[in-house]
């Protein structure tokens, strides 16, 4: 099974931040109501080929890093980018991995719980997100 990855959309961290759902230190970001942190790489996602070229790198769909763009010789802009002669429509935001495993996660939660349960026990990663996602979006 491939590395457990999510985009964050930029909008939508800067809208999570305002209201303190989520923290930000450095490149790390934490989802407060649940404790789980993630390490973030800029990145974006590309939704479209919009100059009606073939797409030769099939970027549409997907999520890269910056870097990995820029190594492709991608010039971003807002919510445009440019890799010879296509253009894109993409969405500037964050990839983010989670720092270590679910385990450990909720490892560290069982150690934080008193008396009573402060977080409703999850099974999965995607679980945790879904949930957040959900009440976020």
């Amino acid at each position: 099974m491939g590395k457990n990855r999510v985009f964050f959309p930029q909008e939508a961290l800067d809208r999570w931040l305002r209201a303190g759902q989520v923290e930000l230190s450095g490149a790390e970001l934490t989802i407060r109501a649940r404790r789980r942190r993630y390490r973030l790489v800029e990145a974006a996602r590309v939704m479209a080929e919009v100059s009606n070229q073939p797409d030769p790198h099939e970027l549409v769909g997907r999520v890269k890093t910056v870097a990995f763009l820029t190594e492709l010789g991608a010039e971003l802009l807002g919510g445009s980018m440019v890799i010879g002669d296509n253009a894109y429509e993409v969405v500037p935001g964050w990839l983010g991995s989670p720092i270590g495993s679910f385990t450990e996660h909720r490892a560290e939660l069982d150690e934080l719980r008193t008396g009573e349960a402060i977080v409703r026990p999850f099974g999965s990663d995607e679980e945790l997100l879904a949930d957040f996602l959900i009440r976020n979006l």
